[in-house]
């Protein structure tokens, strides 16, 4: 009699207990199927592959257990449903193997692993097609930046320092600024995708194993980089994780300042922004409203991402540093959930991005209103009179609050010739013409041609910095699938190879 049917007969409930089957094990194994069938069949074939090339298992038994994977019924293992015949996917994947191959034969595919190291391959797995499925959305966004930055490199706008307007700058100016945290962004991403494609397949349950196994090959095998080295951490550490969210947090911190701004732009009192019908909504009551809702859905979903992201990295405060089911079952689907929302995001933004319209007209109105330009009028007075920046900006601001509110540049030039000639001499007073040519936006823009600055001669070559990038970027990622793809190739290729092999000694 099983052990299980004397604890039946004792009044001891059987495992799985009905109500861990239904808030747990029922949760996880519905998970397992939609996240990790396809990853964990991949690691049985690469570790039967490695275990035959070894000569740990022979050839034409890895030959039956590759054939009986290839002809599982992924369809019926899909619609499986939890009843607790078997503890997890994995359980339920080796029976049908051996079903097809008998228990002897397949058991011999577990030799020198664990669902331990197995666990954590799938989840690197997933995870680094996560990270390029992300990657994609934010080199979409990037590029399309990139493509307006360069049609409104001269388009004048204000630039706020307090959420008041401040500077003129241009449009250009302000998206590069977007732009390069985005870079950022994806130099995070493409650091933390290097750490999360090391493969911890062979740390078995944490300290490896006596069988001579080749952690390498198997690497290759599944598209990894290379390996997570020390097989205790490759089993207990939570880096690869944290790390990947930790980045994207940051950047829908980005994302939603952005949304933020665009949101603001669009109401009637900026007037910076229309967006196409496309993405406006209409009120059920006002028939006037246009409500720009979808920068309002990238706001939330950048903040849901974000607040999940931290939320995992929180929960894994303070465990300990080993094997344990915080980091594992149930925390992995908010893994990606917290990338799907990430991407929704970013998805939504490029779509909002193709088809928005600047209201440029108004925009440069703002840039030449509000004394925006009267740091440049205190540089000139510097460069042409002499006199301290603090002289000037004394003058400047004297001047500023004699106009009452009314920003007026013939009038403002001609309040500051007449303070200049109360402690200078004529000759050495500007003209009324460079004061009021100092007033002007597109003048203030176009003399800042300091690295980084709104000046043609400074952004446009950071704008096709930035078009470059994105092409190289884009070329990595490409490469980097490619990697992926190719381990799967180098699979199927023994696979082939081993099956013909016995083939023909048969």
């Amino acid at each position: 009699m099983s052990q299980e049917s004397k604890n039946t007969e004792r009044g001891r409930p059987a495992f799985p207990a009905p109500v861990y089957r239904e808030t747990v094990l029922q949760h996880i194994f519905a998970d397992a199927k939609r996240y990790f069938l396809a990853p964990l069949l991949e690691i049985e074939a690469a570790h039967t592959l490695m275990l035959a090339r070894q000569g740990i298992m022979p050839a034409h038994e890895a030959a039956q257990c590759l054939r009986a994977l290839a002809a599982l019924d992924l369809d019926a293992i899909r619609k499986a449903q939890y009843d607790g015949s078997f503890e997890d996917l994995f359980f339920l994947v080796e029976h049908h193997l051996a079903a097809a191959c008998g228990a002897e034969v397949a058991g011999k595919m577990h030799t020198a692993r664990s669902r331990n190291d197995i666990d954590l391959t799938m989840y690197r797995m997933v995870l680094r097609d996560r990270l390029a499925r992300t990657m994609e959305s934010l080199l979409r966004v990037r590029e399309r930046l990139a493509a307006i930055a360069w049609e409104h490199r001269a388009s004048l706008m204000p630039a706020y320092t307090h959420n008041q307007p401040a500077q003129p700058t241009t449009l250009g100016h302000y998206l590069m600024a977007i732009l390069e945290c985005f870079e950022r962004d994806f130099e995070r991403l493409r650091g933390a995708m290097g750490r999360v494609n090391r493969s911890p397949l062979g740390a078995c349950a944490i300290t490896t194993t006596g069988f001579r196994i080749d952690r390498l090959y198997t690497a290759s095998l599944l598209g990894f980089d290379g390996l997570q080295v020390n097989s205790y951490g490759a089993i207990a550490a939570v880096d690869y994780l944290t790390e990947s969210c930790s980045t994207l947090a940051v950047m829908m911190l980005n994302l939603g300042r952005f949304a933020q701004d665009l949101l603001q732009w669009s109401s009637v009192e900026f007037g910076y922004v229309r967006l196409s019908d496309g993405y406006v909504q209409i009120s059920s009551i006002m028939p006037q409203k246009r409500n720009p809702v979808p920068l309002e859905h990238i706001r939330i979903l950048s903040s849901k991402s974000l607040m999940q992201a931290q939320a995992i990295v929180a929960s894994l405060h303070n465990t300990p540093f080993a094997d344990i089911n915080d980091s594992e079952d149930d925390l992995q689907p908010l893994v990606y959930a917290t990338f799907d929302d990430a991407d929704r995001s970013l998805d939504l933004l490029c779509g909002v991005l193709d088809e928005i319209e600047f209201l440029t007209d108004r925009m440069r109105a703002c840039a030449n209103a509000n004394f925006l330009t009267v740091t440049e009028l205190a540089d000139t007075l510097v460069r042409e009179t002499g006199i301290s920046f603090h002289q000037a900006h004394a003058v400047v601001s004297a001047v500023v609050k004699d106009q009452q509110g009314q920003f007026d540049a013939e009038r403002m030039a001609a309040s500051v010739r007449r303070t200049l000639a109360e402690s200078l001499p004529e000759a050495s007073i500007p003209s009324q013409i460079g004061l009021r040519l100092a007033l002007d936006a597109a003048n203030f823009v176009s003399v800042r041609t300091v690295t980084g600055g709104p000046g043609a001669e400074a952004l446009d070559p950071e704008i096709v910095r930035a078009r470059d990038l994105a092409a190289a970027d884009r070329q990595w990622l490409r490469t980097q699938k490619e990697v992926f793809a190719a381990g799967r190739a180098r699979t199927l290729a023994a696979t082939s190879k081993i099956l013909s092999s016995v083939d023909t000694l048969l």
